[in-house]
């Protein structure tokens, strides 16, 4: 038996990404389907299969344990069904909307951003194509190479390349006008029909419902959980002991009415979302932790080199960024770095990664400064993560309407002694003077400004002095009517309205990009694909595989799944009757990190080996060792060159007398 410790090394890159060969991997091992499949589906929607289901529930399971628990963070779980008047106080039934057009004959609609960016992104495909730059890509569709074929290999001059690529850098900061001005320039059609399409019309993305019996009471199903956390500040506030900074986080459904879901998992109509609002001093942006994050570095594009019609990114430290101004404080600055650190540690590729600024026309109607956290793959670069300094909007507007002050009153460590000037009204003479026009003076006075009110001051010493109400009547005003004096103020208490710095996850586009990122062929095989899923996120942790479904190897696979159940890791038993080869083949294609196999020598030794999925390599030890050892490497606490140099190398022959 070999005792090296050495791990093997694999090559993920002998074979290009096919998204096609990753598709039917992930619909034959159910990660997710779509909806209502037997009754002909409907676009957006899709269920997730055991593994899906899995993933994603340990994806959400770290979420909480990255944020909510490092952080100290208080979790709320609020309705998805909302009143109207919420979304129509926080903006959302006027302004929640995409711009969509229409084919000119046939009447589909698109999504107007996304057909202007398919049309361009083919051009310059084809245009790369006819410079050499770039092979066609294959198709097997007979439909996508018919379409292929109108928009051929064309080269573009040198100006229009320019041009398109200036558009695409900067296309989420144009209004729908804006957008409709380039389908008629640049002549783009719907690429399904080749027809003209409309002028871009709005679309509210929320979906409308009512509430009771009698359908009198408007609702909507939230398309974002935010509003549940803001219309409990004062509860929040309260279990926090009234102290600010604090943040409340959320995870649950959100629904959206997407004009023209065509992108899997990366665009549907119902999906799950984890936010996060963190209330802060509006005085105060610091994060007491950001020297923890100041020197990681991420990748920035920010607006004004987006605005400038490039996509160039910037490699920059998160303390630096925001020294320059780039990322607006600390507190933002602070989230971004914890959301690169969440993202790399479930498996995304941090090589594939970036972080880009909304631009003016781009921004949420409720935000001062917003950054998408954006994950490469096989359809370009997509959101997957909002962070959004919302500022006092959502509580300003809802305490407005509501009469309910949403304010944090702080005790202050030192008071505060003003001095300014004030009206003193002799009320017997005002009202003997002005009798129903007191109010409307009073009101013209008091909404004075100090440089107002100094110059009243001066014209009532020297015995009289007008004002004017709005609609422009005047008033005479004399010292026995009204004096202004200096007055000093303590104030002991401050109040104020807390910003709020919001990260938005979006766990299904999360979950699909993580699935990109981590599929890939093995090299002697393309057809042997394999989910290099990290063992923390990973659907199941060890595939327990007895040599056959003989009763012998029962006790030992009864024994096994026990402590591995004791240990907190999840294992399957996989007994069938094809070859152990084959087994295993199936289990890397649904992420299965390790294996344990079970043979005579296992019954008869109390040994079992130990399978990594990447490399193959198989170790070799007793039942104890490995299940310590598989444990180590379920939760992070060794990897797989300390595996190796825990285990012996199994050399594929084991002793049985």
């Amino acid at each position: 038996m070999a005792t090296t410790d050495m791990a093997t090394t694999v090559n993920k890159t002998a074979h290009p990404f096919d998204k096609t060969r990753l598709d039917a991997t992930l619909n034959r091992r159910f990660f997710y389907a779509p909806a209502f499949e037997i009754y002909g589906g409907v676009a957006g929607l899709y269920d997730y299969g055991p593994p899906g289901s899995a993933l994603q529930a340990n994806i959400i399971d770290l979420w909480r344990k990255h944020f909510i628990i490092e952080e100290g963070m208080l979790e709320l779980d609020t309705t998805i069904m909302t009143p109207s008047a919420v979304f129509e106080t926080s903006g959302h039934v006027a302004r929640f909307a995409d711009w969509m057009v229409k084919d000119s004959k046939t009447g589909d609609v698109l999504r107007a951003d996304h057909l202007v960016k398919n049309v361009l992104e083919a051009r310059l495909a084809g245009d790369r194509e006819a410079r050499g730059l770039e092979a066609a890509p294959p198709s097997d569709d007979k439909k996508r190479k018919k379409k292929n074929a109108k928009a051929a290999a064309v080269k573009l001059d040198d100006g229009v390349v320019r041009e398109y690529e200036s558009i695409l850098a900067q296309l989420d900061n144009y209004s729908g006008p804006e957008i409709g001005e380039l389908c008629r320039k640049h002549d783009i059609r719907n690429p399904d029909t080749d027809n003209e399409v409309g002028e871009p019309q709005q679309f509210n993305l929320m979906f409308q419902s009512s509430i009771g019996p009698t359908g009198q009471h408007k609702g909507y199903l939230r398309p974002e959980t935010a509003q549940g956390h803001f219309l409990n500040f004062n509860r929040l506030l309260e279990y926090n002991n009234g102290r600010v900074p604090f943040a409340s986080a959320q995870i649950g459904r959100s629904f959206r009415n997407e004009i023209s879901p065509r992108a899997g998992l990366l665009r549907v109509r119902e999906f799950n979302m984890a936010e996060i609002e963190h209330y802060v001093d509006p005085e105060d942006k610091r994060h007491p932790r950001f020297k923890e994050v100041r020197d990681l570095s991420i990748v920035l594009l920010d607006r004004h080199i987006q605005e400038s019609g490039s996509s160039e990114t910037t490699t920059i430290t998160v303390g630096e960024a925001v020294d320059k101004g780039i990322i607006a404080n600390e507190t933002l600055g602070y989230f971004l770095a914890r959301i690169y650190l969440f993202l790399i540690n479930i498996g995304i590729d941090p090589k594939r990664l970036r972080f880009r600024q909304h631009m003016a026309n781009e921004m949420a109607h409720y935000a001062t400064d917003c950054w998408d956290v954006e994950i490469h793959n096989s359809t370009g670069w997509t959101e997957c993560v909002g962070c959004a300094d919302r500022a006092a909007y959502d509580l300003s507007v809802h305490s407005n309407k509501t009469g309910q002050p949403l304010v944090v009153r702080q005790a202050l460590k030192e008071p505060i002694i003003t001095e300014k000037e004030v009206p003193e009204w002799n009320k017997k003479n005002l009202g003997k003077l002005f009798k129903k026009d007191s109010a409307v003076i009073q009101q013209v006075v008091e909404s004075l400004d100090e440089a107002g009110l100094l110059k009243l001051k001066g014209e009532l010493a020297q015995g009289s002095t007008i004002v004017k109400s709005e609609d422009g009547r005047e008033f005479t005003l004399t010292p026995e009517v009204v004096t202004i004096e200096r007055k000093t103020f303590k104030q002991s208490i401050r109040d104020f309205t807390p910003n709020v710095i919001e990260p938005s996850f979006g766990l299904g586009r999360i979950l699909y990009t993580l699935l990109e990122h981590s599929f890939w062929s093995r090299e002697q095989d393309v057809d042997r694909g394999v989910l290099s899923l990290p063992p923390l996120v990973a659907p199941t942790k060890v595939l327990i595989v007895p040599l056959s479904a003989r009763e012998e190897f029962d006790p030992l696979v009864q024994e096994i799944s026990a402590k591995l159940r004791r240990a907190g890791v999840f294992s399957r038993v996989d007994d069938s009757n094809t070859s152990i080869g084959k087994r295993y083949a199936r289990n890397d294609e649904l992420g299965t990190p390790f294996g344990l196999t079970i043979d005579f020598a296992s019954v008869q030794n109390r040994t079992v080996t130990l399978r990594e999925r990447d490399t193959t390599d198989q170790r070799i030890g007793s039942i104890d060792e490995v299940i310590a050892t598989v444990t180590d490497l379920v939760f992070g606490n060794i990897d797989w060159a300390e595996a190796c140099r825990r285990l012996p190398a199994y050399d594929g022959v084991q002793a049985v007398d």
